[in-house]
This record gives structure tokens, sequence and C-alpha cells, in this order.
């Protein structure tokens, strides 16, 4: 087909779809170069997260220092899970918590990232179990700032059938050491140690099913 009657051709279809103001002899824009674009911004964002990789490293210093002064600062834009953390930093260094493995923290988004920490801690060892509890913590950004940390584990159910157990059978100690439970209580430390100490009937009752649970 010459070019003409493909230009004619073109001008047909472009003015059945509605297209008549296309200039065919226009040049066409420059095209973009999609890989140089997707390394531009990968470059961009692993600026960002080295810097949060290197605060989200030394909140975890913070909270492993079981000092809260260290903690708090760290957290100042984190207002809805300060209380909520630095309860559980109570609560680690009072269930005697032990780093056994530290995981390096890493990059979720460009905005969150996870930092996984394997412990060893009196309350699951109440338990009887050798299992190691993994701890993530998920620490969301903007810019430098941490302003929300979330955690999760592995812990095993049996872990969550013991707290169960001992609300039940223990309620002081829901209302003692460990009023507002997760929650910025006064006695993370003292919940801690009564919680595992509670375990640790359930693991010697005869509630506790038989059977692995590791």
């Amino acid at each position: 087909m010459s070019r003409s009657l493909l230009l004619v051709s073109t001008a047909m279809i472009l003015s059945a779809c509605g297209a008549t103001d296309i200039d065919l002899d226009e040049p066409a824009p420059e095209t973009i170069d999609v890989a140089d674009t997707v390394e531009t911004l990968d470059l961009v964002e692993s600026e960002i997260t080295a810097e949060q990789l290197q605060i989200a490293e030394q909140m975890i210093d913070a909270f492993y220092s079981y000092d809260p002064d260290q903690l708090r600062p760290l957290l100042a834009a984190a207002e809805e899970s300060s209380d909520g953390l630095l309860w559980y930093q109570g609560w680690a260094e009072g269930g005697n918590y032990k780093i056994v493995n530290r995981g390096a923290c890493v990059a979720k988004s460009a905005t969150e990232v996870d930092c996984p920490i394997t412990v060893e801690d009196d309350p699951v060892l109440a338990l009887g179990l050798e299992f190691k509890v993994t701890d993530t913590f998920t620490l969301t950004f903007d810019g430098p700032k941490i302003v929300n940390v979330d955690t999760s584990s592995n812990d095993k159910p049996i872990y969550y059938v013991a707290s169960v157990w001992v609300r039940t059978n223990y309620p002081e100690i829901m209302e003692g050491p460990c009023e507002g439970f997760f929650a910025g209580g006064p006695t993370p430390q003292d919940c801690a140690r009564a919680m595992a100490d509670g375990y640790a009937k359930f693991a010697a009752s005869d509630d506790f099913p038989e059977g692995p649970h590791e």
C-alpha cells in the first residue's frame, strides 16, 4: 500500500472514531525511556529507605535497651502507637526477652520497614515450649519520622489458649498487675511475670492439652 493511500485510510478510520483533529504530519511525542524512569525511581526509593532503615535499627536498639527514655523520643510522631509499644517494652523486660536472632530491618515499601526479632522469653518457657518466638516490628515512616509501629508474632496457638485460661482462672491478675494489658497500663513488667507464673500453672494443670505444641 502506498504512503498516500495509507494516510487516506488512516484518516478515514480516525474520522469514523471522531479524531478528525489529529495532524498526521505532526511528529510523535518524545518516547519515554521506561527503564531509565524505573531506575530513577528505584534510586530515589533506595535513598529514602536507607535513612529509614538506619532509624529503624535505632528503634530496635532502643526497644531492647529496656530504657523507655531511649525509645520514647523515636516515637514522638507515632502518638497512636507509642503508649502500646512502651508498654510492650516493659512486658519484654519483665518477661526476660533475650534476642536469639536479630534479623536485619528491611524495606517493605517506600514508607514501611519490617524488623524481625527472634527471642527466648519466660512466658513461652513457662509452657514448656522450646519454640523461639519471632516478633516483627512494622514501622511506618513519613520521611525520617516514625509515625506508626505495629507488632506481630508467630506464637503457637497454645500460647493464646494459656492466656485465656489465666484470665479465666486468675482474674485478679488482669485487675492488678495486668491492668491496661498491652494498652499503656502502669506495671507491664509485673504483668509479664504474673502471666508467666499463670502459664506455668496452666502447663501443670489437667486443662493443659496433651500432644506436641511446637
